[in-house]
């Protein structure tokens, strides 16, 4: 006897072989098995295994759990919905060869729930795979080559704020504007050094660094973290003192999902000043755009750690020359103070911006933090908590790290490379401050002093298809390619939370130190080894893999 499982009736078929033969309508019978199964991601999941993984999940969680609650097998009306919620990449759903997808999801509502997970899918050998918010850039928190589960946190979301002692507890299936919102509603003045994106999930941004507009004054997320809780490959939940130093160190930038599934952080808050001040300035080839494009690079990472200027370029077409294509330079700035100081900062170290009074917006921190969300759908600190489910936008992210200043000359070269690829952006963002007073090796992230600024690399497109895919693709590895005297060498570094598959994989199925140095060391510079060596210790049967994860010392020849 033979059973088959078909994901959409969620029940198995029972029959044999030899008794179907006698019935006429065999053939067309099993055509038609042939056909519906092979629309689905795999034919079919073993029955017994389903059955089992569900047993061991009653047998891990409390008698008056709900399994059927935070589990969504295929065969759930609800499935394509959850899954989808939170694809921030419609290269991923839209592709003309998408990857398959999770068997099951998992969706727990408390801390049992990951562990039961983590057991469960180690005993039944299938790989388990954690999302939060979904950005992932390259969207690996939710796909794979092999069969997999998918551990989806976002219902695990809570922000426990502590003014007295100037902490919180965030779980990992918060979002950063959840974050925000609960500490401004405690605290007036208190903020958090995190990203600008409110949709972010807490989990995927903390544990690969967390890079935000505050950095330059308090570092990144990583560098205000307090405390953790991890449930580990053997489903035991610790927090910093039963994890060790060791391990503490690598969820925070060494990317969480290597090690385990971290629960939450202790987040310290910092302190922002009641008046902050943003502004944005744009100029264009045909204005001075180069020359502020040049003094942006001596003055951005090296000014008042108080202020933060991201700068973007776009090819776009000019206001003055229709039908012809200019760069167009953008200053957005943060400045924790008054407009008052900062003009006058500006006037002495940045004439060439022409920053003035009326160019400034004076407002509170929580403000500005809605202000730098940039977003139609965010527009009061309320809007932060809308977590904008099924906004997939067809996208390529890739990162870079300036350490020299580029030449008037270099910038010119680079916006004709610009103009003639057609769409792709570049994206400033400076370092120094408080970035050049912390060691390399504080925390996995090692990008620190000696780097004048990131850049990422950022092309976005509407049309669905192979044919618009190919063509922005080429277009941002094109310019990836053009820069490459202008950045850092040996090596070529980037930035772990704008994930980019072109540095370097993990074959599916493998644990290869060879191949997980290729983009390990990128990513990590001379903190890699420490890496694989906490991996080692904690995951030593590699059970917390990725395209991009931490291999394991024994994988090394």
């Amino acid at each position: 006897m033979r059973q088959v499982y078909i994901p959409s009736t969620r029940h198995s078929i029972t029959q044999s072989f030899s008794s179907m033969a006698n019935s006429t309508n065999f053939c067309a019978l099993l055509l038609a098995l042939i056909l519906y199964l092979s629309s689905f991601t795999w034919a079919a999941i073993d029955v017994s295994v389903y059955e089992s993984f569900l047993q061991c999940l009653q047998n891990n969680t409390n008698p008056q759990d709900h399994i059927s609650d935070f589990v969504y097998s295929q065969t759930n009306a609800s499935y394509t919905s959850v899954l989808q919620a939170y694809i921030r990449n419609a290269r991923l759903i839209n592709s003309t060869t998408p990857k398959p997808k999770p068997l099951i999801i998992l969706a727990p509502t408390q801390i049992s729930h990951v562990q039961a997970s983590v057991i469960c899918s180690k005993k039944v050998g299938y790989q388990l795979k954690i999302r939060s918010g979904g950005h992932d850039y390259e969207g690996i928190s939710y796909s794979s080559d092999d069969p997999f589960f998918l551990l989806d946190m976002f219902n695990l979301r809570s922000v426990d704020v502590d003014v007295k002692n100037e902490s919180a507890w965030v779980q990992t299936g918060a979002t950063l504007g959840e974050v925000y919102y609960r500490i401004w509603e405690k605290s007036k003045a208190h903020g958090f050094p995190a990203g600008i994106c409110p949709t972010v999930g807490v989990g995927g941004h903390f544990s690969g660094g967390g890079y935000g507009n505050m950095l330059r004054k308090f570092g990144l997320a990583v560098d205000n973290v307090l405390d953790a809780q991890i449930v580990d490959a053997n489903g035991k939940l610790l927090d910093r003192k039963a994890m060790g130093e060791d391990l503490f160190w690598a969820i925070r930038g060494g990317g969480g999902a290597s090690f385990g599934v971290i629960i939450s952080y202790k987040i310290k808050l910092v302190l922002v000043p009641e008046i902050v001040t943003v502004f944005k300035v744009e100029r264009f080839i045909e204005d001075n755009a180069t020359d502020v494009a040049y003094k942006w690079q001596l003055v951005a990472p090296k000014t008042d750690k108080n202020l933060f200027m991201r700068m973007l370029l776009q090819p776009v077409t000019s206001k003055t020359k229709k039908k012809q294509k200019t760069i167009r330079v953008s200053v957005y700035a943060l400045y924790l103070g008054e407009a008052d100081t900062l003009v006058s900062l500006l006037g002495k170290e940045f004439p060439e911006l022409g920053l003035k009074k009326e160019n400034c917006n004076e407002t509170s921190w929580i403000r500005s933090v809605v202000w730098w969300a940039n977003s139609d759908h965010v527009t009061s600190p309320k809007d932060l908590l809308d977590r904008n489910l099924n906004s997939a936008k067809f996208l390529k992210r890739k990162s870079d790290y300036v350490q020299t200043p580029i030449s008037k000359d270099g910038l010119k070269w680079i916006w004709q490379r610009m103009i003639e690829l057609g769409k792709t952006g570049l994206v400033f963002n400076p370092y120094g401050g408080r970035m050049d007073e912390i060691s390399s090796s504080d925390a996995p992230f090692p990008h620190r002093a000696g780097n004048l600024f990131k850049i990422q690399y950022s092309v976005n497109w509407e049309q669905a298809g192979s044919k618009a895919e190919n063509e922005y693709l080429t277009q941002i590895r094109k310019l990836y390619s053009y820069m490459t005297p202008f950045v850092s060498k040996n090596p070529r570094s980037a930035f772990l939370n704008y994930r980019d598959l072109d540095i370097g994989v993990m074959e599916a199925g493998k644990n290869s130190y060879e191949e997980g140095s290729v983009y390990g060391i990128k990513y990590f510079k001379g903190n890699f080894d420490r890496l694989v060596k906490v991996k080692t210790v904690i995951d030593p049967e590699n059970f917390f893999r990725n395209e991009q994860s931490i291999p394991t010392l024994s994988s090394k020849a």
